[in-house]
């Protein structure tokens, strides 16, 4: 189950991402990078990371026109991340933009591309107000459709719609759920959690945990706890 469990360096150092990577690479599956640590570190911390022996899930988040994106996740490939996030409200035409260059430039040796379908810190009255007026499963699933369509390689959802897309897409479609809590955390920023066990259950392939590992005071210990947990 550890390959299971991608843990979130959602940290503000350059030199704390790598001592959590040293403590942990060797009990879990793939770190995290995204947005505040990448801005951080830039494409460094990425690649002392691989070079260390870690997978990275680089969670980028892309979406901007088909060739700035496609450009961006073929930078990305050539670091050798493991995975990497684009938004799948982007578009056909962007989605398959990336998926047909990455195969063409990288074969089988390329990332998995997962799509984000609605952020874990939406809920249907935060769609309402961006203009999305359907509900926020048929949202998630509706997108995860098209990702599928357009060569994604998987979705990001939050657990609660884990079992929706599990009877609607291939077996084979990735699925990977952020929003992951301790029955005793806190929700913080998030709206749709699970625990670790309720979300493999659901059929999750991968669960996205941050702050339940990074924070604790013993972030093996915590690793240790979600994985008996499971």
């Amino acid at each position: 189950m550890n390959e299971k469990i991608i843990v979130a360096l959602d940290v503000n150092s350059h030199d704390r991402a790598l001592k959590l990577v040293r403590e942990l690479q060797d009990v879990i599956g793939m770190f995290k990078v995204g947005s505040q640590l990448f801005t951080g570190s830039g494409p460094q911390i990425v690649r002392e990371i691989i070079a260390g022996g870690g997978k990275v899930f680089l969670d980028l988040k892309f979406h901007d026109i088909p060739n700035t994106v496609t450009q961006a996740a073929t930078e990305a490939a050539k670091l050798g991340v493991s995975m990497m996030t684009l938004h799948a409200s982007g578009g056909r035409t962007m989605m398959e933009s990336v998926s047909k260059e990455l195969h063409t430039h990288f074969g089988s040796n390329k990332p998995i591309v997962v799509a984000i379908t609605v952020l874990t810190s939406f809920d249907t009255r935060a769609l309402f107000e961006i203009g999305v007026e359907i509900p926020l499963e048929e949202q998630v699933q509706r997108l995860a459709l098209l990702a599928e369509g357009c060569g994604m390689d998987g979705v990001v959802c939050s657990p609660r719609e884990i079992q929706l897309l599990r009877r609607s897409v291939n077996p084979n479609f990735k699925i990977v759920t952020p929003g992951i809590r301790m029955p005793d955390q806190s929700l913080d920023d998030q709206q749709r959690i699970a625990t670790p066990h309720e979300a493999l259950a659901a059929g999750a392939d991968y669960i996205v945990v941050g702050r339940g590992i990074t924070e604790d005071a013993d972030p093996r210990e915590a690793v240790e706890r979600i994985v008996q947990s499971i």
